[in-house]
């Protein structure tokens, strides 16, 4: 009996979590290995921070805040969309026209294994992301870190659904893709335009035309934004947005109802070939 067991023990096939995992070890050597790739993930949101911070430094009235550290928050969730859904949607484009897709579905690999290995890849380069725009904020602009427990709470909930409501969605938009050479625009054009109609490169938001405010208010990245400087900026500074208020349930309900959104766009679109390859 003894041998049996260790026959079928040695024999058992690798769980689902297991393949996932180990193909997130994959995906992250390979995105290593592609130095522009990770040049620009990484630099290109810090980039932009530190050129905006310097160009509009002036301080908002008496509340001691400065342009700098309203756009150190704010840049946050320009860096999460640069990292789940530009990462996610130019990288599952790639693997689907490269073969890559459909080689691992044929190994077998569970499109379930094969998500939890770019969710490992996403979760790394999205914290790594994230530790040096603050890194840029405190040592540049001065911007301080949440004083409470409270609002480390708030940043990890909001942190946790700005990532699956954007990684959901630029799996959703890979479907969009055509060739690996239109991935990029695709992809990198809807996250630059609702970041200036979402006020995330312009301050202060409550001076945005009413159109804009009405158009970003159904997106995703203006809650994140404004979810974010709720975390790092004073309470003195809601005066200058859109409602006058951080408006926490509302950016919670419109995030959540994104991720929702995402998961069933996913589930309707996703495929593991081109259309043209059957």
């Amino acid at each position: 009996m003894t041998t049996v067991h260790m026959r079928q023990t040695s024999g058992a096939l690798p769980s689902v979590l297991g393949v996932g995992l180990a193909r997130g070890v994959i995906e992250l050597k390979q995105f290593a290995r592609e130095k522009e790739a990770v040049i620009f993930t990484f630099t290109f949101p810090a980039l932009l921070l530190v050129l905006l911070g310097s160009i509009f430094s002036d301080a908002y009235g008496n509340t001691g805040v400065t342009a700098s550290q309203v756009f150190a928050a704010s840049m946050i969730a320009y860096g999460i969309m640069n990292t789940t859904f530009v990462t996610m949607g130019t990288g599952i484009a790639t693997d689907r026209e490269d073969g890559t897709l459909k080689r691992l579905h044929g190994a077998p690999v569970s499109a379930t294994s094969y998500f939890v290995g770019k969710i490992v890849l996403i979760t790394v380069v999205t914290v790594a992301e994230i530790v040096l725009m603050l890194a840029v904020g405190m040592l540049v602009f001065d911007m301080p870190l949440p004083s409470t427990g409270e609002r480390w709470l708030t940043f990890a909930w909001l942190l946790v659904l700005s990532v699956v409501s954007c990684t959901l969605l630029g799996i959703a938009v890979s479907a969009m893709v055509k060739s690996v050479r239109s991935a990029g625009a695709v992809t990198t054009v809807p996250v630059v335009v609702l970041s200036f109609l979402s006020g995330v490169f312009m301050q202060p938001i409550n001076e945005l035309p009413d159109w804009m405010l009405k158009v970003s208010s159904a997106f995703p990245v203006k809650w994140i934004g404004q979810g974010f400087r709720s975390v790092f900026l004073p309470d003195s500074m809601t005066r200058w947005e859109a409602a006058a208020a951080w408006e926490p349930g509302m950016t919670a309900l419109v995030i959540g109802a994104w991720c929702v959104i995402g998961l069933m766009l996913c589930l309707l679109t996703f495929r593991w070939t081109n259309r043209r390859d059957g």
